[in-house]
């Protein structure tokens, strides 16, 4: 099969001809149909997040933004047979795990992850080997496309399960996003659908107006104007949740800045080499107006249903932030062009 290879960290990456995957016992071998371009494949590029211990040694696969058709099964899958359109949550267990947090619900966090284009190739491949696949793939309705399925990677599942789940974002709550790439945009749109009132905040024109597209009330453009002030401007005493999507220490800090009293910030964004995990946060602050900091990551796939009702309803809209639609040998710009911010929008491979 045809895929794009990482060979060295910061360099281009290779198409060519790699061995087909083989088939779990317990997965399924995907055909991507789909992969969308993600900031953490740059930050894989990079070679960050070596401090949490994600290190994968080049050369590998990268993709975990991916959805296709079934072309293998496994002989001890039971919920899934081939031809069928499903969609692959990147946070997932690895199929047989009886960890507390799979036991309770919340396999997003299993104690042996999985993760596609990290600890197993992914969909900047043609074929995908999915492990575990009756607990880590999701049916995908004949009413999505494919290009929005990708759209919605790990930035709409990721958001969903944050902004629902773990902050619990409540109708007519001010909401204040810090960052406009893929997840601030996916954020943006989940938090209007549920009928909150979003601040969009960028230093970029340009993703400032796709943010408008995608839900945003009101934007600020924070090299011209004081993000912090706007905020509490806007919405008559600060934000009930403010989202960093971004993950950079100024971000972070922003966000918690912004917030009114009894306050939460939902921290999604993951740092670079600037921070290596570690952030400044005004504690004094977060005591005396008893702030709430809250972390998510992914989304377990028994939460699959209900983003995607919302997106077959026409409530999501995630094929609005799809700016390009590429090749493979297109992967490489499309990742170095985020080391300077430059991209708008997402970019989703669909020619392999």
């Amino acid at each position: 099969m045809r895929a794009a290879v990482l060979e060295a960290l910061q360099q281009p990456l290779v198409v060519k001809e790699v061995p087909d995957p083989a088939c779990p016992p317990n997965g399924a071998v995907v055909r991507t149909e789909a992969e969308g371009v993600c900031r953490s494949d740059w930050h894989i590029w990079m070679g960050d997040w070596f401090w949490v211990g994600l290190a994968p040694q080049p050369p590998f696969v990268m993709g975990h933004e991916f959805c296709g058709v079934i072309e293998e099964v496994g002989k001890e899958v039971r919920n899934f047979r081939r031809g069928d359109r499903v969609v692959v949550p990147f946070s997932q267990c690895d199929g047989a795990c009886a960890c507390e947090f799979c036991r309770t619900g919340h396999s997003n966090i299993c104690n042996t992850p999985q993760i596609p284009g990290i600890t197993y190739p992914g969909g900047y491949g043609r074929l995908v080997g999915v492990p575990g696949a009756d607990l880590n793939l999701v049916n995908l309705s004949e009413k999505i496309d494919f290009v929005d399925a990708a759209s919605m990677g790990c930035r709409f599942m990721t958001s969903f399960h944050g902004l629902v789940d773990q902050a619990q974002l409540k109708p007519g709550e001010w909401v204040a996003v810090h960052g406009c790439g893929g997840i601030g945009l996916s954020a943006i749109n989940i938090a209007a659908a549920v009928g909150a009132n979003v601040i969009a905040v960028d230093l970029d024109d340009r993703k400032l107006e796709l943010a408008k597209k995608m839900g945003a009330n009101h934007v600020v453009n924070a090299k011209k104007n004081d993000p912090i002030g706007a905020i509490f401007e806007l919405s008559g005493g600060g934000a009930h949740v403010a989202v960093d999507a971004l993950g950079a220490a100024i971000t972070c800090r922003n966000s918690m800045m912004s917030l009114r009293k009894r306050g939460r910030q939902l921290q999604i964004g993951l740092t670079t080499q600037a921070e290596k995990g570690e952030v400044s946060m005004p504690i004094d602050r977060m005591v005396l107006m008893e702030l709430q900091l809250i972390g998510t990551i992914g989304m377990q796939s028994a939460r699959y249903p209900a983003m995607l009702q919302m997106v077959e309803s026409g409530y999501l809209t995630p094929g609005a932030m799809v700016t390009e639609r590429i090749a493979l040998e297109q992967v490489s710009r499309v990742i170095e062009g985020m080391t300077e911010f430059q991209n708008v929008g997402t970019a989703v491979i669909t020619k392999f």
